[in-house]
């Protein structure tokens, strides 16, 4: 289904027949697309080496299937495993196996690394390695003899059975070899290896400097606090240094790396030949980046390369990615000229092309064909709203679309870049999978998944675009309730979040984004969701549109959204409600408060209330620090606005939520005492800002319960 911009029409977009009636359980509508009603999917997908084959799991088996034949064997079973193993080794299912080639393979089960490999018609199970049970962020390096793992804030590393302690930090406040900056700026780890495996580089974390902070255990008596180090706007903020182990010496020196010690450091990449280390540097303002060359053997600085700086900020998210068979050539990926794009850069000449460009971004990289000078990525291209497969000439820089199909597409490259894995959904198709042939394009279907909600009662979505004040389009989607009347008037709860780094509305399956939407929609409701200026995948100018002052952009943009539902003949504007979590909850708490007269009622999930208390690397990108930007801070500050409450407010926080601390909504709540101010509370004693299973169904019907009381 193709999404069609439109200002003040709608464009109806019925999903499926309304003959089916089964409705949803809270269950089906919180869990269900992970359990009971998943789209079935092509587990544990990856290419042969040669790009001749594909691999997939199978229940207790892995297949091995020719792409040019489509023919399908059986590569290795649980039973083939089994029977050479006594009662007390026998493996009861697969953890997922990484092949080395059709007969060598190696898997991992509670710190053991074991080897599956072929004799004759049998497998061979052996144990190679071992690790602590307690070892955490492991890596087993390409050399399939390395193994990198923490314990507590120490890193070590295990090399044919011999185990080496790289770091001996007695102060548990000194991390290494762990994820930094609370994982901004693309971090997702904390140790990098060199290609040639002689040298790990990794982080180490000081931040004995940053305040404790309690996070209390409620489920045992007496509670228990465990301090965290939580680095709050404007205070001090952690030191993080980057060294390298030589694994031959067994010594290990740090990266000489100038300039403020609050600095973050990411981009982390080594250099093919393992010769040098590449760091992006940016000053605790994020408004200057500076990539800079470091020589892996002294650790001093070779040069910095090139700059970035940006009058508001600068947000380096990815790694850099060698051109293949080079040293020197690299892909850059860069917001600079408004949107994420690729930018190809040699480490002795600078700059040598903009490789893509235009008014849409670059999502990934999936890889490269080397003969034919191709990259290979994800992006935005045609819409906003989706998601597609791409090659560019590195060279020519002519880009060929490689999919055909509406919707968001995910890809996998083979090794030699001859083929492509395609997967991808669309409003109306649950999952489909292909093998793309990168050159001749023909395409092999290799899975069409039924619809899992074929049975129940779906309700008719409409697709929206509103503009802002500024004439930016505004995606939206409404979802009208089951056996909708237009000659009736129904309640409405408006979902949102339109926070940085994510986006809700998509054209993916299901249609609606959310099963609870649709629960809601069986229930008598309209459902609309929008993402205002400052959320994702529409470019730098969209997202920077919040910059210093978060939340009134955002309820502007809302607001459209809100009068747009006004001028609905089937909407009662008298029962309305709003619904969020984390940013969506500080939205959902600014609308009850700042447009008091708009909702009667409002759900608020995790809500930040003062950004005061919160972390450092995020807030300060959006906010700056609040010495800087006092009034920026105090318009956002929702402590001093609660006695403005004039609706229906429920407040759910998680006592033990490390993201956004339970002190933001004790604060609201001690300031509504004081003002005496009727607000209703719900205070769960874990972690809900992260919450599944069982737990967030039980979270989500406390949601809809509350909307039940005040809207029906």
């Amino acid at each position: 289904m193709n999404f069609k911009k439109i200002l003040g029409t709608l464009v109806l977009a019925s999903v499926c027949g309304f003959s089916q009636t089964q409705q949803f359980t809270m269950n089906d509508a919180v869990l269900g697309l992970r359990t009971n009603l998943a789209v079935k999917n092509i587990r544990d997908f990856s290419f042969s080496n040669d790009g001749k084959s594909y691999l997939q799991m199978v229940k207790n088996a892995y297949l091995i299937t020719d792409i040019a034949t489509n023919k399908s064997d059986t590569l290795v079973s649980l039973y083939q495993v089994n029977q050479n193993l006594s009662a007390d080794q026998k493996l009861k299912a697969f953890s997922p196996l990484k092949f080395l080639n059709n007969s060598k393979a190696y898997f991992s089960q509670k710190g053991k690394y074991f080897w599956l490999q072929k004799t004759g018609n049998s497998w061979q199970k052996t144990e190679f390695a071992s690790i602590p049970e307690e070892a955490e962020n492991a890596q087993l390096l390409p050399d399939n003899q390395t193994i990198i793992y923490t314990i507590k804030n120490n890193l070590f590393v295990n090399i044919n059975g011999k185990t080496l302690k790289i770091t001996d930090d007695q102060n548990e406040n000194i991390i290494n070899g762990q994820s930094v900056h609370r994982n901004e700026f693309g971090i997702d780890g904390g140790i990098f290896a060199a290609p040639n495996f002689q040298k790990i580089a990794f982080y180490r974390m000081d931040q004995s400097m940053v305040t404790d902070y309690p996070i209390i255990d409620w489920s045992v008596t007496p509670a228990e606090n465990h301090n965290i180090k939580y680095p709050m706007a404007g205070n001090k903020s952690h030191e993080v240094s980057i060294g390298i182990f030589d694994v031959k010496t067994q010594t290990k020196k740090f990266l000489n790396i100038e300039g403020d010690k609050e600095q973050y450091l990411t981009s982390v990449t080594w250099s093919p030949d393992s010769k040098s280390i590449f760091v992006a540097v940016l000053n605790r303002a994020q408004n200057h980046m500076k990539l800079n060359q470091y020589d892996a053997e002294t650790g001093n600085l070779v040069k910095t390369l090139f700059e970035e700086k940006d009058e508001k900020y600068v947000e380096p998210q990815h790694p850099l990615t060698f051109l293949p068979g080079s040293n020197k050539d690299f892909i850059w990926q860069s917001q600079r000229t408004g949107y994420n794009h690729l930018f190809w850069y040699n480490t002795d000449k600078g700059l040598v092309k903009q490789i893509t460009k235009g008014d849409w971004l670059v999502n990934e990289i999936l890889g490269f064909n080397e003969k034919k000078k191709e990259i290979y990525f994800s992006s935005t291209k045609e819409t906003p709203l989706e998601k597609h497969l791409y090659k560019v000439n590195w060279q020519t820089t002519k880009i060929t679309r490689l999919d055909k199909d509406a919707g968001i597409h995910n890809g996998i490259l083979s090794k030699d870049g001859t083929h492509l894995y395609d997967v991808f959904a669309n409003a109306s198709t649950p999952r489909i999978a292909n093998i793309i042939n990168t050159q001749s394009l023909q395409t092999k279907n290799i899975l069409t998944a039924e619809n899992p909600l074929k049975n129940f009662q779906r309700p008719e979505i409409q697709n929206i675009t509103l503009k802002a004040d500024d004439g930016t389009p505004l995606y939206g989607k409404l979802i009208l309730p089951t056996d909708f009347d237009k000659t009736k008037k129904y309640p409405v709860i408006v979902y949102l979040y339109n926070g940085p780094h994510l986006q809700l509305v998509t054209n993916n399956f299901p249609a609606s984004g959310n099963l609870w939407y649709e629960y809601m929609a069986q229930h008598g409701y309209i459902v609309f969701t929008m993402d205002g200026r400052g959320s994702s995948n529409r470019g730098i100018q969209f997202e920077q549109a919040v910059f210093r002052n978060l939340g009134e952009t955002e309820m502007k943009d809302q607001l459209q959204g809100v009068e747009y539902l006004k001028s609905l003949p089937f909407v009662n504007a008298e029962k309305m409600g709003i619904h969020g979590w984390s940013f969506g909850g500080f939205m959902t708490t600014s609308f009850m408060l700042k447009y008091p007269e708009v909702f009667k009622a409002g759900v608020a999930g995790g809500p930040v209330i003062d950004w005061n208390m919160y972390e450092i690397m995020y807030t300060e990108r959006y906010m700056d620090t609040p010495k800087e930007n006092p009034e920026g801070y105090a318009k956002a500050n929702l402590l001093d606005k609660v006695q403005n409450l004039k609706g229906k407010l429920l407040m759910i926080h998680g006592a033990q939520d490390d993201v956004v601390v339970w002190q933001h909504s004790v604060k609201f709540l001690k300031s509504a005492v004081d003002k005496g101010v009727q607000l209703d509370y719900f205070v769960y004693p874990g972690h809900p800002h992260n919450v599944s299973g069982k737990d967030r169904v039980h979270l989500m019907q406390k949601v809809t319960d509350y909307f039940d009381l005040y809207l029906k």
